[in-house]
């Protein structure tokens, strides 16, 4: 498996990642303790080493599972991309950005986005005790936190870094602007955002300026959480807690189908699914670097991890992106 450099730093990581917000089950609907570690190990197995996790995910019950997970495997074969910044136990005491309310086995619970220094080193060492591991790989800010200054949370991940306890620093959903006015503390090593053949903003302005400043782009939401597998559209009917029933009312679903229908050809051209041609197509765009990918069982990851190698010619690439026009 051909790994790729993040951003300024010596590590290599994984073109496709774990990503372990549904197995941690908040918003997902939940999902089975032994089917989440098969999930990581066969990714592992797969050449997926890159895992990315965050506190929020289950309510520390993501890092949990991944920490159970990795127990028995060599941790410096590993990557474990980290986050912090969404406070959820009251700890912050009101302060922070307040977020949204959810609900998790039937509590209620208020979400902040908080990234004081004292939260930052909070969060680390909980995370580390959850994750069973003595540093996280990137640390990065889940959330923009309008309430603490830049400068305070970058000079938090900064003496992170002199301790050992992370070996790079980043954020998620950064705008360039936010970006440039961390970097005057800290120089980041990736900016983790939302990206996929639906939503591609970021062309404009983020992806200029990380292939100008060695800054990686971690992809989240490629698959528009499931949407672009095409699944959605043979059988649309969800449990009622999965958060998606809201989420996929913003797009225009018939249009969709129409150019997933299109996007099956050419995917079936290549023996491969719907959902390994949109992971390929992801992870081969400009700036992209990781690109993230959910699965809660050992056949969903096996199939993620076989998008890595497929070999998409520029021909049906430039089809493919002829075919996405109709959705701008």
């Amino acid at each position: 498996m051909n790994l790729r450099k993040l951003g300024n730093t010596d590590i290599e990581v994984s073109p496709i990642a774990f990503g372990a917000f549904a197995i941690g089950g908040t918003m997902w609907a939940g999902n089975e303790e032994k089917d989440s570690i098969n999930a990581i190990h066969a990714a592992i197995d797969n050449g997926i080493s890159t895992l990315d996790t965050a506190p929020f995910y289950g309510l520390g019950r993501s890092e949990e599972l991944i920490g159970k997970a990795i127990a028995d495997k060599r941790r410096e074969d590993i990557q474990i991309l980290n986050k912090f910044g969404l406070v959820w136990d009251g700890s912050n005491y009101g302060k922070g950005d307040f977020f949204f309310d959810t609900e998790d086995n039937g509590k209620n619970y208020s979400i902040y986005k908080f990234a004081s220094k004292e939260n930052v080193v909070k969060e680390v060492e909980e995370s580390l005790k959850r994750l069973g591991t003595d540093y996280i790989d990137l640390l990065q800010l889940h959330w923009p936190d309008s309430t603490t200054p830049i400068s305070e949370t970058m000079e938090a991940m900064e003496r992170l870094l002199e301790q050992g306890k992370i070996r790079a620093a980043g954020v998620c959903n950064y705008s360039v602007d936010q970006l440039k006015e961390a970097e005057q503390t800290l120089k980041m090593s990736s900016n983790q955002v939302s990206y996929s053949m639906l939503q591609r903003g970021i062309e404009a302005d983020l992806v200029p300026f990380a292939q100008s400043n060695d800054l990686s782009l971690i992809a989240y939401s490629p698959m528009e959480r499931g949407l672009l597998t095409g699944k959605y559209f043979k059988d649309g009917k969800l449990e009622e807690a999965d958060h998606r029933n809201g989420y996929f009312k913003q797009f225009d679903l018939e249009r969709i189908e129409k150019v997933l229908n299109e996007l099956l050809v050419i995917a079936d051209s290549y023996n491969a699914s719907l959902a390994q041609l949109v992971l390929n197509w992801t992870m081969n765009q400009p700036g992209i670097t990781v690109t993230l990918a959910g699965a809660r069982n050992e056949k969903q990851v096996a199939s993620n991890a076989a998008a890595m190698n497929l070999s998409i010619s520029d021909a049906d690439m430039a089809s493919i992106n002829q075919h996405l026009e109709s959705l701008k």
